[in-house]
């Protein structure tokens, strides 16, 4: 089994890499915000097929707003098990999660046997 690491090990390697995605995701919401606006239906200026285009791009960048939000949503959760000193340690078996694991997805809540395992086509 690998060394479980202290609390403040983990702030001071997991940490930095929260609060860079949280920036990003920050910047990239504001710098969205004119894709996210209201259509203006002038008939006069523009055409149908070019509102309908307009139309799906809002559609668009509002969910990509919503996955960000999510994701935001996400890393304040991890940052907030940081404070309370849960970082890093499975919300259902209460082991390690792995430095692995959290080196591609610091947010992960679970070991990778409680979440199920990574991805399609895994067996446990």
């Amino acid at each position: 089994m690998q060394d479980d690491p202290d609390d403040a090990a983990l702030r001071a390697r997991y940490g930095p890499m929260l609060e860079r995605e949280r920036a990003a995701l920050a910047a990239a919401s504001e710098g969205g915000r004119n894709a996210r606006a209201v259509v203006e239906l002038d008939q006069q200026s523009v055409g149908r097929l070019s509102r309908m285009d307009a139309l799906q791009g809002q559609a668009m960048a509002k969910g990509l707003e919503a996955r960000r939000a999510g994701r935001l949503r996400a890393i304040a959760a991890a940052l907030g098990r940081m404070d309370t000193g849960d970082y890093g340690w499975c919300e259902d078996c209460g082991g390690f999660i792995g430095h692995g694991r959290l080196g591609s997805d610091p947010c992960a809540p679970r070991c990778v046997e409680c979440a199920g395992g990574q991805g399609p086509g895994v067996s446990r």
